[in-house]
């Protein structure tokens, strides 16, 4: 643009001067003499000659003798200074053209623009890069190293960075003054005050035997008293042990089957399948009156040849919060100016919880007699009956404690040109428990690494046009509370300014498989992504070569949804923001040591074979390549058709029922309707933007913010926030989701809901709730399909 501009100037100047010449060339046959005396006056005194070109202009002779001359060139003059002009602007208008159209094919977020939002105006003077894809690519890739993420990765584990400790204030500065070393744009610290929960040193958590009247028998000393699962219930529980093998709902099923009830009894059960907050719900619905939580060798044991093992002796930390956020302001951010009447969270339990080791939960199983446990539930223990009980009386004592505590997440922006009130977010959780190597200094050594490389491709030439925001939050070990509270304060306009979330939360858990935790919204560009990436295990292959297996389809082996215990969930399930997490595992049992004390560097960099630092320059490469694509693409690369099949997928298993709901005058005619309206919104906006030029900076600009905001168009309107902060019909927790509809759906036929269920307790099918969980969820469909037509006058 600089360019177009440089010619048209250029261009102005040498018609001034033509026109000039043609100018004085008339002067000069006016009369040699006059001129000659002007200039000698002029010469002599400048003022003087002006006052008398004043009084020459009163002279009667002089002006008849001017009106003479000018008469008789007049039209000679004219006609030759338009041809002139008209020549060479028609030539400075095709050159400029040719410029101006070269210019944007090279980059094609090169134009200015104006919002359509109100009072948002871009600067006209903004340019942008001339860089390519595969320059902006090489580039990366050119600054991206192992041994920086290596020395990162060691230092950040061998700091305490436990939430509230004075070491993760130390830390919180020093990752706030490496954003400003790197002269990002904005830099700035955000800190809440949230209700944590941590032990009692003067009052640890115990474990006893005791006989029927409650009478101490024994003690079962905890072999690691720091460790506690946080947003426990205070107290103690006495009761007879049974085991309950992962704590799923279908696991108490089955126990109920065998005539072994878990109401009354404390429940021992394994790591595993789902959250340590969805296994104590499940415990506390059937009436159990405590839970204790062991690592079974069988589950977090890797492949025996690599000879790393986790001691008998560790118990597992994880908190049992049945949600995200801080539970003692639920649906409101944790400011510390803001007071609330005191309330809690839904998903607080009402039980006492302990995580135990394995050494601890052997002499449990060994006094437990009754049915020995089904096959599948059987670990890997050394001589262990593996019986299903009941067992002798214990009493389960927690005393937990909460504290109001600080958590400081730090920020730092590199301004987008085109769109900078459009966010890429980049998210790491920098607290741990305990060294945390695994569980957030990976993540942590990525984030800083790509701020450091961004940077300094900001600084060679790059401009990306959408702004990126880079994150490290606190308060991740306690339920994402950093996050959540972050979302909660500006959950109003985050739709309006996040485009994408990416987390980098437990990117590195080994080297086998890889694999992707999204909204649907990013599938068909990971897989873009992937075939640009080297694989860290397989020369001249990339990583999409590695992760597809022939025969199968390759989404459904590396694609998965996204698990409540990740920040791109809240992001998606509560701000209504597509989110994305990668994460390289291990083939079979999971890394061992996550969440324990053992999670150092040396046992990661084992457990990887000393290929540690490949593996995370390969994840930080995957993740770099996003943000370049999410950053600088001119139309966001987002797959808002994706949910016509999504919705598909459900209305099939909704299509089961349409017999049962006939046979009671009910009908699924109106969500088939609303799915189809979509469909053809999303049609309709795919052939707008073919149609469209590219160069319309407005245009483009619109359309970016309706497939920006689609995954907000799927959280319910007609649920409050506070009550259910999950409110995406797909992903979230609720009576306003499709699951919900599908759980009540079949207790039409007298099934009970499956695992994960948030409705088990109803007993039978009430048709007017049934009518107003279609119609809510029937709306909520039409209108991301209204909102995806664009103009209301567009809406059919």
């Amino acid at each position: 643009m600089e360019r177009v501009r440089g010619f048209f100037r250029k261009t102005n100047q040498e018609l001034s001067h033509r026109f000039y010449t043609i100018y004085k060339q008339v002067e000069e046959n006016q009369g040699k003499q006059l001129e000659e005396d002007e200039k000698q006056e002029e010469e002599e005194d400048p003022a003087a000659f002006i006052m008398n070109m004043e009084l020459r202009t009163t002279n009667q002779k002089g002006q008849k003798q001017g009106e003479s001359g000018r008469q008789n060139l007049t039209p000679k003059i004219i006609t030759h200074f338009i041809l002139i002009n008209l020549f060479v602007f028609t030539v400075a208008f095709l050159l400029a053209y040719f410029a101006f159209r070269d210019s944007c094919h090279s980059c094609k977020d090169s134009v200015s623009e104006v919002s359509d939002e109100l009072g948002y105006d871009l600067n006209p003077d903004t340019s942008g890069s001339n860089l390519y894809w595969a320059d902006l690519r090489e580039m990366f890739h050119k600054y991206l190293g192992e041994e920086q993420l290596k020395n990162s990765i060691r230092s950040i584990s061998l700091m305490d960075r436990f939430s509230g400790s004075p070491g993760m204030t130390t830390l919180s500065h020093q990752i706030r003054d490496m954003f400003s070393q790197q002269k990002l744009d904005h830099v700035w610290m955000d800190t809440h005050y949230v209700g944590l929960q941590f032990p009692d040193p003067m009052r640890p958590n115990t474990l006893h035997w005791v006989d029927e009247s409650g009478n101490v028998l024994g003690e079962l000393h905890l072999e690691d008293p720091d460790v506690y699962c946080p947003y426990s219930a205070q107290g103690s529980a006495i009761g007879g042990l049974i085991y309950a093998n992962y704590g799923r709902l279908k696991d108490m099923e089955a126990l109920q089957e065998k005539n072994l009830d878990p109401k009354g009894h404390l429940l021992l059960v394994r790591i595993g399948h789902v959250s340590f907050a969805e296994k104590v719900s499940n415990a506390e619905a059937f009436g159990a009156l405590g839970v204790l939580i062991y690592p079974d060798p069988a589950d977090i044991q890797p492949d025996p040849h690599r000879k790393l093992r986790l001691s008998d002796h560790t118990a597992v930390y994880g908190h049992v919060h049945l949600g995200t956020g801080d539970p003692y302001t639920p649906g409101f951010p944790s400011f510390n100016q803001t007071q609330f009447p005191p309330v809690e969270s839904s998903g607080l339990p009402s039980i006492p919880v302990q995580p135990i080791s394995a050494n601890i939960t052997a002499q449990l199983l060994g006094k437990l007699s009754g049915p020995r446990a089904p096959q599948e539930w059987k670990g890997t223990l050394s001589d262990t009956p593996y019986r299903l009980g009941p067992g002798p009386t214990l009493r389960l004592a927690v005393n937990n404690h909460q504290t109001s505590t600080p958590i400081i997440s730090i920020f730092g922006c590199i301004d987008g040109h085109s769109e900078p009130d459009h966010y890429i977010v980049i998210g790491a959780q920098r607290d741990a428990w305990g060294p945390g190597a695994a569980k957030s200094a990976v993540g942590t050594a990525i984030l800083l690494e790509l701020v450091r490389i961004f940077s300094t491709m900001v600084r060679n030439g790059f401009q990306p046009r959408r702004s990126l925001l880079f994150v490290s939050w606190d308060g991740g070990d306690f339920g994402n509370v950093g996050v959540t509270e972050w979302l909660e304060g500006y959950l109003t306009m985050l739709h309006l300014k996040a485009a994408v979330y990416v987390s980098l939360d437990n990117a590195v858990l080994g080297d086998d498989q890889f694999h992707v935790k999204t909204s649907p919204l990013l599938t068909s560009l990971i897989e873009s992504i992937l075939k640009q990436v080297d694989s860290p295990n397989y020369s001249g292959q990339t990583l999409y070569d590695q992760v597809v297996v022939p025969g199968q389809n390759w989404k459904a082996e590396v694609i998965q949804p996204l698990p409540m215990d990740s920040s791109a969930y809240s992001f998606t399930a509560f701000g209504g923001v597509p989110a994305i997490e990668f994460s390289f595992i291990e083939e079979g049992p999971a890394y061992p040591f996550l969440n324990t004390k053992e999670d150092t560097y040396k046992n990661l960099h084992g457990a990887l074979q000393g290929r540690l630092p490949a593996v995370t320059r390969t994840m930080a490469m995957v993740v770099g390549q996003l943000l370049i694509r999410l950053s600088h693409d001119h139309l966001l690369p987002l797959d808002f058709g994706c949910y016509g099949d999504v919705i598909l997928k459900h209305i099939g298993r909704l299509n089961e029922f349409s017999g049962d709901l006939k046979a009671r005058g009910l009908t699924l005619q109106w969500i088939y309707s609303a799915r189809g309206d979509y469909i053809r919104s999303a049609e309709k906006l795919q052939k707008e933007i073919h149609s469209s030029e590219e160069t319309n900076e407005r245009l483009i600009r619109m359309y970016n913010v309706r497939i920006m905001r689609v995954e907000f168009y799927f959280l319910s309107q007609y649920v409050s926030p506070a009550i259910y902060p999950f409110r995406h019909i797909f992903l979230g927790q609720g009576d306003h989701t499709l699951r919900a509809l599908l759980e009540h759906l079949q207790l039409l036929r007298g099934k009970k809901a499956g695992a994960g269920s948030l409705t088990y307790s109803r007993s039978h099918f009430e048709e007017g709730l049934f009518r107003r969980q279609l119609a809510l969820l029937t709306w909520t469909v039409q209108g991301a399909a209204n909102a995806l037509s664009g103009d209301v006058w567009n809406i059919d």
